[in-house]
């Protein structure tokens, strides 16, 4: 009787798994940014070095300047005018903002749309970003000359910058003037970027222009918004030549700020090394300000390509 025997089928191994490939990446070599390296050592480094320096010194321009320690850090810190001068850039500075940010927003949003006379339009409103700001401090300062400019027969705007809250009011009035086109181009652009199907989503909902402003396109602008606010508040900080031709710190001393007391200092009084004291508070008054909006805003988190995601 012949015996049956069961046939095994041989047992195969696993495939061995195949072996990733990784891509390789052709990645700049770091000596690219030699020429932008170099530019801000030059140009920002250095300089700023320099001023921490001299505010260190006893130096009237000419000559080498003298060692003195922190006695310009404690002079500064002991003047009781220059609290007075930091308030009113804090003033001026938070007026800035109150000011552009809402108009700039409403006016990007609306230079967003598709209609052809919006075009012209933003093309005509962005003319004062081309102008020279001395040109236009000038050019109001004329406007509003109590003799010659439009407030000679009007009661109310006749002595403007005479007033303290009139020159305020005027500085509001030319910077936002000039520079609320600059900030109404990035609101301009980052609203064209926003998806249209969150707005068909709103209106699926049931909501109309205003909710889908404030639900859909405010969210979308964050980034914009924190942008745009940490460009604006650092340069008002700085702002020289609007102040300066337009009122000249005046009527008295009410509208003279940080850098316009740095001038005053350093090129009519020549005391360099304390306007050197100065410009290095604003310098860090100026970064502190950036480093806290970034940190408590959240935009240094944010890594989302589309707006407030």
């Amino acid at each position: 009787m012949a015996v049956m025997t069961e046939s095994r089928a041989p047992v195969r191994s696993a495939p061995a798994p195949a072996r990733r490939r990784t891509r390789r990446v052709n990645r700049p070599g770091s000596w690219y940014l030699l020429p932008a390296a170099v530019f801000f050592g030059l140009f920002a480094a250095f300089p700023l070095v320099l001023v921490l320096y001299l505010s260190l010194t006893d130096w009237s321009g000419i000559g080498t300047p003298g060692f003195v320690g922190v006695d310009n850090w404690v002079r500064l810190f002991e003047n009781d005018a220059i609290w007075d001068v930091t308030s009113t850039t804090l003033l001026l500075t938070g007026l800035f903002w109150v000011t552009q940010t809402p108009l700039s927003i409403l006016l990007g949003v609306w230079a967003a749309g598709p209609q052809r006379n919006r075009a012209v339009l933003s093309a005509l409103f962005f003319l004062p970003l081309l102008l020279s700001t001395a040109a236009i401090a000038l050019l109001f300062n004329r406007m509003f000359d109590p003799y010659v400019g439009i407030g000679r027969g009007l009661e109310p705007f006749r002595n403007i910058l005479g007033t303290t809250s009139g020159a305020i009011t005027a500085i509001v009035i030319v910077v936002g003037w000039q520079f609320i086109p600059f900030h109404t181009l990035l609101y301009q652009a980052a609203a064209r970027n926003i998806p249209k199907v969150l707005y068909d989503a709103a209106t699926v909902d049931g909501a109309g222009r205003w909710y889908s402003f404030w639900y859909v396109t405010l969210p979308q602008l964050r980034n914009t918004v924190i942008t745009s606010s940490t460009i604006m508040i650092v340069g008002s900080l700085t702002y020289f030549e609007t102040i300066f031709l337009l009122t000249n710190g005046g009527p008295g001393t009410s509208t003279r700020t940080l850098p316009l007391e740095m001038y005053f200092r350093s090129f009519r009084s020549y005391e360099f090394g304390y306007a050197s004291a100065i410009a290095s508070v604003l310098v860090i008054v100026a970064t502190t300000i950036s480093l806290l909006i970034v940190r408590f805003s959240g935009f240094a988190k944010m890594r989302s390509t589309l707006e407030g995601l």
